[in-house]
């Protein structure tokens, strides 16, 4: 399991980021409303920077920051003790200072965090607790096709009529492939607001055909 003991399963910055993207186009397949997703993705954050958020609407956030220095990952857990917050960023490169003292990271909290830089690879402060409860979050970036559609399938079709979603209909996209409605139908047989998925995608920046 991925968290702040053993993070060695984390991939680098671009393959994440791809990560990133894919599971944001999933949620918006999944929840064409956008107020009940659990992954989104900013691709025009700043300038040259994106961000993927993870938002359970009870509490718990993770917002990972791209920049062309690499990434970081800032988790948030309302159940858990915050740490020193200096102890758990010790060694955090100047180029992500910004956002993680800066806003909306300041008001969120933060419970672990970790960084990517192609130098050094992932690297954490120090931990002071191995119960950080970082695994509940980072797991699903293992990048198994597998983990997303069990978890969506409890997520989003529980208590629904909705057919379940199946790993092989999850994996072009963790590929990247354009987006047909075809691929999108064989996740959520109900959409049927093409214009809104289209504009979904293209503030995430991921390639479709739904218009064509």
């Amino acid at each position: 399991m991925i968290s702040t003991q053993d993070f060695t399963a984390l991939p680098d910055a671009a393959t994440l980021q791809r990560l990133c993207q894919s599971l944001a186009v999933l949620d918006a397949i999944n929840s064409p409303d956008p107020e009940y997703r659990y992954y989104t993705y900013n691709s025009d954050w700043d300038e040259q920077e994106t961000v993927f958020e993870m938002n359970d609407g009870e509490g718990d956030q993770m917002l990972v920051l791209f920049r062309p220095e690499g990434c970081v990952i800032n988790g948030f857990l309302a159940e858990y003790d915050q740490p020193d917050k200096s102890q758990v960023t010790r060694g955090l490169p100047d180029a992500f200072e910004e956002f993680i003292f800066g806003e909306p990271v300041n008001s969120i909290g933060t419970t672990f965090c970790l960084w990517y830089t192609p130098a050094h690879g992932w690297q954490t402060g120090i931990v002071e607790s191995e119960d950080d409860g970082s695994e509940e979050l980072l797991y699903i970036f293992d990048n198994n096709p597998e983990t997303y559609a069990g978890w969506a399938n409890e997520y989003y079709l529980d208590e629904t009529e909705r057919e379940p979603i199946e790993t092989e209909a999850v994996a072009p996209i963790y590929q990247h492939q354009p987006l047909t409605k075809a691929a999108a139908l064989a996740i959520n047989n109900e959409l049927d607001d093409w214009t809104q998925l289209a504009t979904d995608l293209e503030g995430i920046g991921y390639a479709h055909e739904l218009t064509s």
